[in-house]
């Protein structure tokens, strides 16, 4: 049966939904998104930056274009076993990211956070990630109330490449 209603399909979504692929709590190695990343290229992994202690990567599955994470290349899953030198490399890093979205996109502000658990919300609990959100005045509009489809008017490699640019000129 057909309607008159118009539709946008994000099928790649599908397996995130499902639960493929992400590691259980403790897994880490190629289990782990976050443990993987950084252990291919750069363009593959979607990693922007590298600190010695923490990396920033983009989500594969952003709110907003300019989603990104920033993550310990150690596998630990809870913000209070990070070591003071990794919670200072966080921080450093977030404070960089924000920079280098409002230099590149114009972001007019955001939403930081990580979720700690898988009750809370994280979708990948075994490894602690951090997101920074960029946002702009009217970016919630009808697509995602209504229709439940956020638009991304830019592909991923396109914006890592674009962030990794700005962060070694910022």
């Amino acid at each position: 049966m057909t309607d008159a209603w118009e539709r946008l399909y994000t099928p790649h979504r599908m397996p995130y939904l499902r639960g493929e692929g992400k590691p259980g709590d403790h897994e880490a190695g190629d289990h782990c998104p976050f443990c993987r990343a950084p252990n291919v290229s750069a363009t593959e992994g979607l990693v922007f930056a590298r600190g010695s202690e923490v990396f920033g990567v983009l989500n594969l599955y952003p709110y907003n274009s300019g989603h990104l994470m920033i993550c310990p290349y150690r596998h630990v899953a809870d913000y209070t076993d990070l070591r003071p030198s990794e919670v200072m490399e966080l921080g450093e890093f977030t404070q960089r990211a924000m920079t280098v979205l409002r230099a590149v996109s114009g972001a007019h502000g955001f939403n930081i956070g990580m979720n700690q658990g898988s009750v809370s919300g994280a979708g990948i609990a075994g490894h602690l990630h951090q997101h920074v959100v960029p946002r702009w005045g009217g970016d919630t509009n009808f697509m995602p109330i209504v229709g439940g489809t956020k638009i991304i008017p830019q592909l991923l490699q396109e914006t890592r490449d674009l962030l990794a640019q700005a962060w070694e000129e910022v």
